[in-house]
């Protein structure tokens, strides 16, 4: 086998697709990349076992077809060297030799046996189907995915839920401290479904969306789901079991409403956290006659710190207690100028979204409160 391929274009591939690859896998034919040259096109695979990522660039002057394999580390590292220039691969599929040219050099390397290498099951007529637009997608995977957990005993909490109806698609996320609820209004299924996509190639998606365009075409069924892009195709396997009943934990009687400015409600944030204790991380927010006060000390070093920050709120006077790191992730997460709180009583989750809500979605983030020492 024979081609020609732009540098450039075949390492921005290679690194894209390599996220996937464990440090160690249980398969060594894993550590490599998958090729398969048909006509002028040539196919990428890297897979982790449970989660494969596919995409195809075109090459020139191709001469016959077929697969081989080389290992990720040893071909990146190389080929990001290059200069952009057109390089050569000659692969002798008898002996895996692989010869890379290029300008002014070349790679001598022994490839693996292609025949080794896990291939997802098509699952393109199986199952339900969902098409959604990139920037819809990039936006619900973003604001949902720093509230997955990392919980050995509940799986089903590690990853982003997709419940989907003939009416909108939601994409939920939560580690029991914080959760976070995306309704896309504009997302409609063909009936009732849901899957629960895993971390990892929640991650791949959010990596690729921003150099997508067109639509993406998710393909799922009880245990896998295929993620169509343009230029690249996820295969993955979902994580299995119910995910729990959001919108029971959601408060829907507050009492209590706030109106303040985001970027200065961070701010304020970011300045009293370093006062906070280091164990626990408590700030106490105390709201009365328009005014968001943000505290926190270390009893334990005599430190402390006080910030008020105006807001809106007529509301009886009120303290609540919160994780700091926590609050300050939902804040990040939130996209507009003013953000609402909206409060029951200490002990009961408090309610954060946007004041006004970007067209087609509907957001709700919630964060659990923490006891305040009298």
């Amino acid at each position: 086998m024979k081609f020609n391929v732009s540098s450039t274009s075949l390492c921005n591939k290679l690194q894209a697709i390599s996220r996937v690859q464990n440090s160690k896998n249980s398969l060594p034919i894993l550590d490599s990349i998958l090729f398969d040259l048909s006509g002028n096109v040539l196919s990428m695979t890297a897979s982790d076992s449970e989660t494969i990522i596919t995409t195809t660039i075109e090459v020139s002057d191709s001469e016959g077809s077929g697969r081989f394999a080389i290992s990720s580390k040893t071909l990146i590292n190389s080929v990001k060297e290059i200069s952009e220039q057109p390089i050569t691969f000659i692969i002798n599929s008898d002996t895996q030799q692989v010869e890379i040219f290029y300008q002014n050099g070349k790679y001598n390397l022994v490839g693996d046996n292609a025949d080794e290498y896990p291939l997802p099951t098509d699952n393109d007529n199986a199952g339900e189907s969902l098409t959604i637009a990139a920037e819809t997608l990039l936006k619900g995977i973003s604001r949902s995915l720093f509230a997955t957990a990392d919980d050995e005993l509940r799986p089903q909490m590690n990853g982003v839920f997709f419940d989907i109806t003939p009416e909108y698609t939601t994409l939920v996320a939560s580690d029991g401290h914080k959760l976070v609820r995306n309704r896309m209004l504009d997302v409609h299924g063909n009936s009732a479904a849901s899957f629960i996509l895993p971390k990892k190639p929640a991650l791949l998606i959010k990596t690729i969306l921003p150099k997508e365009e067109s639509e993406v075409q998710i393909n799922f069924t009880d245990r896998n789901a295929k993620v169509q892009f343009a230029n690249y195709t996820i295969s993955c396997r979902l994580i299995e079991g119910r995910f729990p009943n959001y919108n029971s934990v959601i408060p829907t009687d507050n009492p209590f409403r706030v109106r303040v400015d985001r970027l200065s409600f961070i701010s304020a944030l970011r300045r009293v956290s370093v006062f906070a204790n280091a164990a626990s991380a408590l700030i106490k927010l105390h709201i009365e006659n328009n005014k968001l006060t943000v505290s926190a000390q270390d009893i334990e070093y005599s430190t402390s710190a006080e910030e008020s920050v105006m807001c809106e709120y007529d509301g009886n006077p009120m303290s609540i207690g919160f994780n700091g790191p926590y609050l300050l992730e939902v804040l990040n997460n939130i996209i507009g100028q003013d953000i609402v709180l909206e409060l029951a009583d200490p002990s009961r989750a408090g309610v954060l979204l946007p004041a006004e809500q970007e067209t087609d979605e509907d957001l709700i983030m919630l964060l659990m409160p923490m006891m305040l020492q009298d």
